[in-house]
């Protein structure tokens, strides 16, 4: 008797996206992992903050269609029960660790983007000077305004060290008063609020506010969508409870088919870090706040009253623990498979979710199956399609249990041929914002670990392109220019500000990343990058 899964494999076969030609067929690994956080009440929606681990995916990196995030998160605005916009309007925080399609300078080291998004995607700001669209036509490249004096934010993304492998990356977003809340928007009668979200570090030589999205990075969609006001994250808190997952879009793999139609599949090596006990810790620490963790000081320090120290207040924090589960859906199948005919692999079989503490979550391995190097564990590479049961699946099997005729074997997954990436730019026109008023020291030179150079400039901050971009009066960011004043004097990187973790070891940033101002520029001015190109040869 045929069961359910003969039926399906058979309708596989015949999908037309499954072509089994003779030889290898090109695939992809790529899926969600999941991890399980209890919720938090819904009044700590004042930002958020977490500890991801940052480490090498991959051994070898495969080439520009590889893109995959490391454990993260999407923040949402909140809305109370019959106040969400009555059309889609899709909205949120959503960057972190990882690589991306449109990463030029990338290596097997992470690195991490702010990943704001506009509306259903009209918008993408990635950091200072990053994001969609072109300069003619910009989506988002003045989204993001610098905040920080020591830190410098490359146009390709946020740089870690070289080498990090398994330490934990702490960054959150908090909204800050940088600006006042206004009454219209680019001349149109529509409010724009003053969240200003602010990306917070806490890493091994960094720590503290670095960059934060200008409210008209919000606002600006209600210029043609005046239904919008009021609804999007520059006037709105943030929903707590969000979804934690590591999403994965493309890891190489190669499939197929042996003479009696058995599925076999393999992937490039992929690895996790493991710690002294032969676990892998991914997240710590995911803790929600409310805006008086750090907001209601600030503001009173701006009108007036004593400093701020900066430190986000316990009291007004949600630390979310972990229960246990925590599942996949990672799956291998070739490109352009509709969902509903992706086949998952059998994770669980050499992957078990725990928690070492109930604020911490990661996996334990199942050493039959994976294999160790160094302070990394490579996971399963060879599958053959079976069923659970029930469902299709790819199985571990091990190498001697493949077909050799079928060249799975002897394959190498080795970096894409392509053409050298052409340096990130910015506009050179006289003319433009980053010319008039135009920076105040530079040009200077940051040679990274990824092997591009950064030219960047000194500006004045309320002189830097994005917030001359940020729908904003001369009074209003001579405004903006004294509070920051203030921060750059009090607030330093080398203290904390987000609470520090209470397990493993903080990854560090590019050192090179790392700069002093000029003199004379210890507060008010900013590093701003204006070009990243490939080292050239000597």
């Amino acid at each position: 008797m045929k069961t359910k899964f003969h039926f399906f494999l058979i309708a596989l076969l015949a999908c037309p996206h499954f072509v089994w030609s003779a030889g290898i067929q090109e695939g992809e690994m790529a899926g969600y992992l999941f991890g399980p956080a209890e919720k938090v009440p819904e009044e700590f929606n004042g930002g958020f903050s977490l500890y991801a681990a940052a480490w090498p995916l991959v051994d070898t990196y495969p080439g520009h269609r590889f893109q995959t995030g490391l454990c993260g998160t999407w923040m949402h605005p909140q809305y109370e029960p019959g106040q969400e916009p009555e059309e889609k309007c899709y909205t949120d925080i959503e960057g972190g660790l990882g690589w991306w399609r449109d990463t030029r300078f990338p290596t097997v080291t992470p690195k991490f983007i702010m990943g704001g998004v506009g509306p259903n995607f009209s918008w993408i700001a990635n950091g200072p000077g990053y994001g969609a669209g072109t300069w003619e036509k910009p989506r988002g490249q003045y989204g993001v305004a610098q905040l920080s004096p020591w830190l410098l934010f490359p146009l390709d993304g946020l740089n870690l060290k070289q080498g990090t492998c398994g330490e934990l990356f702490g960054y959150g977003y908090l909204p800050l008063p940088l600006t006042n809340p206004k009454t219209t928007t680019a001349g149109k009668r529509v409010p724009t609020g003053n969240h200003c979200w602010t990306l917070f570090l806490n890493t091994g030589n960094f720590k503290g506010p670095v960059a934060f999205f200008t409210p008209f990075f919000w606002s600006q969609a209600t210029i043609e969508h005046p239904e919008w006001a009021g609804k999007l994250l520059d006037s709105r808190p943030a929903g707590p409870n969000k979804a934690i997952q590591m999403e994965t879009q493309h890891i190489p793999a190669i499939l197929s088919k042996a003479d009696g139609g058995k599925l076999y599949a393999r992937v490039a090596p992929t690895s996790f870090p493991v710690g002294p006990d032969g676990g892998s810790i991914m997240l710590h620490r995911v803790t929600a706040y409310k805006k008086a963790a750090l907001w209601e000081a600030v503001q009173r320090w701006f009108d007036g009253g004593a400093p701020a120290d900066g430190l986000v207040k316990a009291e007004a924090s949600a630390v979310h623990t972990f229960r246990q589960g925590g599942g996949s859906s990672w799956s291998i199948y070739p490109p352009q498979t509709p969902r509903d005919e992706k086949v998952p692999l059998a994770w669980k079989s050499f992957a078990t979710a725990f928690t070492p503490n109930p604020i911490t979550f990661g996996y334990r391995w199942n050493h039959q199956l994976t294999r160790t190097n160094g302070s990394l564990v490579i996971l399963p590479e060879y599958f053959e399609m079976g069923s659970d049961g029930k469902k299709p699946q790819w199985s571990v099997i091990s190498a001697k249990d493949v077909p050799p005729e079928l060249g799975l074997l002897q394959h190498r997954f080795e970096r894409a041929k392509e053409k050298p990436q052409d340096p990130r730019t910015t506009p050179e026109d006289s003319a433009s914002c980053w010319k008039k008023p135009g920076p105040a020291a530079g040009p200077f030179k940051a040679r990274l670990g990824d092997g591009s150079v950064v030219t960047y400039y000194w500006y004045r901050f309320a002189d830097q392109p994005a917030m001359l971009n940020a729908d904003l009066t001369s009074e209003e960011r001579e405004q903006a220019q004294e509070r920051v004043e203030k921060l750059h004097r009090a607030w330093t990187k080398d203290r904390n500000y987000l609470a520090p973790p209470d397990v493993g070891k903080l990854a560090d940033l590019d050192p090179a990343l790392i700069l002093t101002p000029p003199p004379g520029m210890e507060a008010g001015y900013v590093p701003i990058s204006t070009r990243q190109e490939l080292e050239k040869a000597p």
